[in-house]
């Protein structure tokens, strides 16, 4: 191989190109036996696994959060049936129910902060953009004249 050859840059663009198309194949291959495999998996778990109720939904993110209310209104926080179930007899499977719920009442409690916060900072947001729609028309009309 002569040095113009070894130093064409064509050639370096295309083994640089090949190697990189290489990886991302083998990456896509990766990305996609993975995730057909969680599938598999946790289509055995649901099979395997007997029907139980949840409990608690978790604390909600702020993209969750932005879901409009309407949806919001058909999602459970807590089943129904755990306010009629009966408590245990047994002192300590009563002391386990009780700290459960005492976990499931807090849960709620930092979701309810969690959610007013999320709205007063949402009003503020709102009142701070009206004040800057307001200095950019006065802007506007100082510009126009």
């Amino acid at each position: 191989m002569t040095e113009d050859q070894r130093n064409n840059p064509k050639l370096l663009v295309g083994i640089i190109g090949g190697l990189t198309l290489l990886i991302a194949i083998f990456f896509a291959y990766q990305w996609l036996s993975s995730s057909t495999a969680d599938k598999s998996e946790l289509q055995e778990e649901l099979v395997a696994a007997p029907a139980k109720p949840p409990v608690a939904v978790p604390v909600q993110s702020e993209t969750e959060a932005s879901v409009p209310a309407a949806e919001t209104d058909t999602i459970k926080l807590v089943e129904e049936d755990i306010l009629d179930a009966a408590v245990p007899e047994n002192a300590s499977l009563a002391k386990e129910e009780i700290a459960k719920l005492d976990d499931i009442q807090q849960q709620l409690n930092n979701q309810e902060q969690s959610l007013k916060q999320q709205h007063s900072d949402a009003d503020e947001l709102i009142k701070m953009k009206e004040e800057q729609i307001k200095l950019l028309e006065a802007q506007l009309a100082q510009q126009a004249k």
